[in-house]
């Protein structure tokens, strides 16, 4: 069975943009925690992180 054998399913285009919907809230999710994370970071080293030897 050579490679140009194997059958592939093609998505509907419902299911295309339903794909494309996950995708862009997984995204957003994903962006939301970095932001989250960074935010965190800052409040809690505070005013210590400017104040700091080069």
């Amino acid at each position: 069975m050579s490679v140009m054998d194997i059958e592939t399913v093609k998505p509907t285009e419902a299911q295309q943009k339903a794909r494309r919907s996950r995708n862009v809230a997984i995204a957003l999710a994903l962006g939301a925690f970095v932001v989250l994370v960074y935010v965190t970071s800052l409040v809690k080293l505070g005013s210590a992180l400017f104040i700091r030897p080069m």
